[in-house]
């Protein structure tokens, strides 16, 4: 197979990271006789810098030739003035309204080797295993805002379209795993979410009537997420809740670092990152861990590309490292060596021999 790949590095540590997923993906390609050619383009601060711009037009057109885009992450102290008419978030709100990505999937799974390192109990975290689908271009953060001195409006709007399209695809999701989809709403005030309840409702009717649907409220899902996370197998909601909902669960599996996302539209192309930030605190000192960048590489072998065996080799590759114990600094505890960037990456490239 043959594919076009950009790839986005960004600020902090995206150049780092994303360098690892490139030379796993590379490793793919020689070791299965595929033809990935890469590009590199400018995205968030540092394509303000050279542009003014966080989404240059060679960047989105770039973009939306590929096959898919790997991307590492935006944003940092340089650019945080909310204030300023620019800033780094704005080129991922773009990229994924242009190239029409509305759902986020983002799989929380949990290691054995490393279930100490979350801060809740092991005996909780055992056998997790869940993906939660984020509406991606809607809702809050894409609705019309207006701002005085003393007075600010942000709109959550939904229409039903949007709200079918996602649901559809968790659904599916769920067809595929184990049958179970929980839906995250706020219904009990909000009007969206009324509307996100009942077209949720009629299409797993409908069209799902095999897999077994429960509401939740975003609040309950909160506690739900922390006490009982071996329940749940596909969680759908939107945007912003969507946002918290993920960010939380990243605590079951003990590190940002080891959880990637896939951002998906109609088409083949899609949108793969990790799901931490840029981190510019450790930033161009070689210790960021690169797993999560990887595993979204393995994500965008599956999704994009349709290469399952591909896929689930690099998937194997980083659960061998960590069972061997290839622990980076935010994973490892007293006592143990912490690998840096370069070193875990190789500890993947040596299991995909």
């Amino acid at each position: 197979m043959q594919a076009d790949i950009v790839v986005l590095p960004g600020d902090g540590i995206g150049p780092e990271i994303t360098a690892c997923a490139v030379r796993v993906l590379q490793q793919i390609a020689q070791k299965f006789g595929h033809e990935f050619r890469f590009q590199t383009h400018l995205i968030g601060g540092a394509a303000i810098d050279a542009s003014g711009e966080a989404l240059p037009a060679v960047t989105l057109d770039a973009c939306r030739g590929a096959d898919a885009v790997l991307l590492g992450a935006v944003g940092g102290p340089k650019w945080s003035d909310p204030k300023a008419p620019v800033r780094p978030e704005q080129g991922l709100l773009a990229i994924r309204q242009a190239l029409g990505l509305y759902a986020n999937l983002r799989p929380v799974s949990t290691h054995p080797a490393v279930l100490d390192r979350a801060p809740i109990k092991a005996e909780l975290l055992q056998g997790v295993d869940m993906i939660v689908v984020r509406e991606l271009t809607g809702g809050i953060y894409f609705g019309k805002r207006s701002r005085t001195a003393d007075h600010a409006t942000d709109e959550c709007a939904y229409s039903r379209s949007e709200i079918e399209r996602v649901v559809r695809r968790a659904f599916r999701l769920a067809q595929a795993r184990r049958g179970y989809l929980v839906s995250v709403d706020k219904a009990n005030v909000l009007d969206t979410s009324r509307l996100w309840r009942e077209v949720t409702t009629r299409i797993g009717a409908e069209e799902f009537p095999d897999v077994r649907l429960e509401h939740q409220l975003v609040d309950s899902m909160a506690m739900h997420l922390i006490a009982r996370p071996r329940e749940y197998d596909v969680i759908v909601t939107e945007n912003m809740f969507g946002d918290i909902l993920t960010d939380e669960a990243s605590l079951l599996a003990g590190s940002l670092g080891l959880l990637p996302s896939a951002s998906l539209g109609e088409g083949r192309i899609g949108l793969y990152e990790p799901i931490h930030g840029s981190a510019p605190d450790i930033a161009g000192r070689g210790i960021a861990n690169p797993y999560a960048t990887i595993l979204s590489a393995a994500l965008l072998l599956r999704h994009s590309l349709g290469l399952e065996a591909e896929a689930a080799a690099i998937e194997k590759a980083v659960s061998d490292a960590l069972y061997a114990g290839c622990f980076t600094g935010d994973i490892a505890v007293k006592g143990q060596t912490a690998l840096n960037t370069e070193q875990a990456a190789e500890a993947v490239l040596a299991r995909l021999v």
